[in-house]
């Protein structure tokens, strides 16, 4: 199917770009990187010139999402999957309540469920559902997921939490940047670069509240809890108050994370997350348009402006079109999550992607089907 679709010129967008993560790089921001020479890449991370390329991400994000004061900005490798398990070890005190509303909200539950001491519990719904994380007394730990990447569904409000000990924890990875957060209830927040601030994978981003950085350093004085030392955030905090990561990071992928965080921080949050709900609009206008496509998230108050989940007609096999459409380099990365099983598209929101590029492809997609 689609084997003799040939993309008009004047269609092709300025970039073929529009998955999901990782996420569009922009070619200046590689060219910049290029342009470093030898005074970066190659330079131990203790040096000068690596942590002050750290101290310019951590005040650009600070900048960006307005955080309060005593908020710290915490860097480390592995990712953010790296941190279900490193947020269980050593942040938890004895339980903690998950919101699970797809596959990567769904992971994070069972990452705590396997730790022994704890006792997690997760409140699920179907995939293409959402569900606003609640206030629930006896849990030291309410987990959330801002915008899951699987499914295309965003948390639209959060809670204020009754326990004054307890903790907001949110995973931001596919909504940081684009979904706002009212920051006096959130006391974790974490991502990965490589969605809306564009980067490469291997980092995490943490943002804790005085009240996180205060539990996370108690209880890894408690000998009965086994943490690796990898894993361990007195080290993850110490070392980026200095300005640095434990161990050696991708000096390149804090860079390229930086150089997005300068472009946008040229906009500011405000005009950033305006923008994303534009391109939100276009895309779900199309899929309500069009008789073979609609939204896969029906409650329009969880539809991500990050990522667009749009379902379509079973006779249009969207895994074929996709593959027609990189065989040309005219764009890429389309497909639905795997484990959804789904005919579906799955498109980036994200910053760099642009509105323009955005009505071509739906424009492409649409003379697709409509002269197969």
């Amino acid at each position: 199917m689609f084997e003799n679709f040939q993309v008009p010129a004047s269609l092709r967008p300025s970039d073929p770009r529009f998955g999901v993560g990782p996420s569009l790089i922009p070619v200046s921001h590689v060219e910049a990187l290029a342009k470093t020479g030898t005074s970066l890449l190659g330079t131990s991370h203790r040096k000068p010139a690596v942590r002050n390329l750290v101290k310019e991400l951590q005040d650009g994000l600070r900048e960006y999402f307005k955080l309060p004061a005593g908020y710290e900005i915490v860097l480390g490798n592995g990712g953010a999957t790296l941190l279900w398990d490193m947020i269980g070890l050593g942040m938890v005190e004895k339980n903690s309540l998950h919101f699970v509303t797809g596959e990567f909200s769904e992971k994070w539950y069972k990452a705590h469920a396997q730790i022994p001491w704890l006792k997690a519990r997760e409140i699920k719904v179907e995939p293409g559902h959402g569900i606003n994380p609640k206030d629930e007394p006896g849990f030291d730990m309410i987990c959330t997921t801002l915008n899951e990447t699987s499914t295309g569904v965003m948390i639209s409000s959060l809670p204020t939490l009754g326990d004054e000990k307890a903790l907001l924890a949110i995973d931001a990875t596919s909504g940081a940047g684009q979904i706002k957060v009212d920051w006096k209830k959130v006391d974790l927040y974490y991502f990965a670069p490589q969605k809306v601030f564009a980067s490469d994978g291997g980092l995490y981003i943490a943002i804790l509240s005085p009240k996180a950085v205060e539990r996370a350093l108690r209880l890894q004085q408690d000998k009965s809890r086994y943490i690796p030392e990898y894993m361990k955030w007195s080290h993850a905090i110490e070392n980026s108050r200095q300005n640095q990561t434990y161990n050696t990071p991708s000096i390149a992928t804090i860079f390229l994370m930086n150089e997005q965080v300068k472009l946008m921080n040229k906009m500011g949050e405000d005009k950033v997350i305006a923008e994303a709900k534009r391109k939100a609009d276009l895309m779900y206008a199309w899929a309500e348009e069009k008789p073979y496509l609609s939204p896969y998230i029906q409650e329009k108050s969880m539809r991500s402006q990050a990522v667009v989940t749009i379902d379509v007609d079973d006779k249009y096999k969207m895994d074929d079109l996709a593959g027609v459409l990189r065989a040309q380099n005219v764009v890429y990365d389309i497909e639905a999550y795997r484990k959804l099983n789904r005919n579906q598209l799955r498109i980036a929101l994200f910053h760099n992607v642009s509105y323009d590029d955005l009505v071509k492809l739906t424009k492409i997609i649409s003379l697709a089907v409509e002269t197969n």
